[in-house]
Parts: structure tokens; sequence; C-alpha cells
């Protein structure tokens, strides 16, 4: 079964779980926020066919500097939101306000 890990404090989480947690999508960065169920810690990642990307924003973009593999990830870019699937689940993303200022 495939655990994707919190980089604060390392718990793991199921795909359904972790991507539940996911809240915020930035259009214009093309970062999705996603906060901790356990330890509260948010962090900011792109989400990329088949892996997940972890960074922070610079200059205008995201990098990304640390990538875990989520084998049959996909993802969807939407008017106002980010779909996310993996095998039959799809999780929506929406784009919050913040996401708005970069999108235009």
């Amino acid at each position: 079964m495939m655990l994707i890990p919190c980089m604060a404090c390392e718990s793991r989480f199921r795909p359904d779980e972790y991507f539940r947690a996911c809240h915020d999508y930035n259009r214009g960065r093309d970062m999705v926020a996603w906060t901790c169920p356990r330890c509260g810690n948010q962090d900011e990642l792109r989400v990329l066919p088949g892996e997940l990307g972890f960074g922070y924003p610079r200059r205008g973009r995201f990098d990304v500097s640390d990538r875990v593999r989520v084998p049959g990830l996909q993802r969807r870019r939407q008017d106002l939101r980010l779909d996310i699937s993996l095998d039959e689940k799809v999780w929506r993303v929406p784009t919050g306000r913040r996401g708005l200022v970069g999108a235009r």
C-alpha cells in the first residue's frame, strides 16, 4: 500500500487521507497547499504525473527541491481547481483567494 509522508513529522498517510488535506490550489504558481492532519505543518507542493514535488515559491515561481514518487498519480488543471487522480479516485482542490492573484 502506498503511503505518502509529511515532510515535517514524517507521519505517513494513505493517498485518500493525504489528498483530502490539500486545500488551496495556486494556479499562477501551479502549487497546492497541504496541511498535515497530525502535526499541523503546512507544505506547498506541486502535483506532477507520477510524483509530488516539494519546494518553495521563489521569484514568482515554484522551485521543486524534493520529490516523492506516487505511481499512477495524474493531474488535470481546471479554471478554478486542480483535479488530482489516483486509481479510480479523484480529489478536487479549489483555487483559493491567493491563487487568483497569479492566475489573471
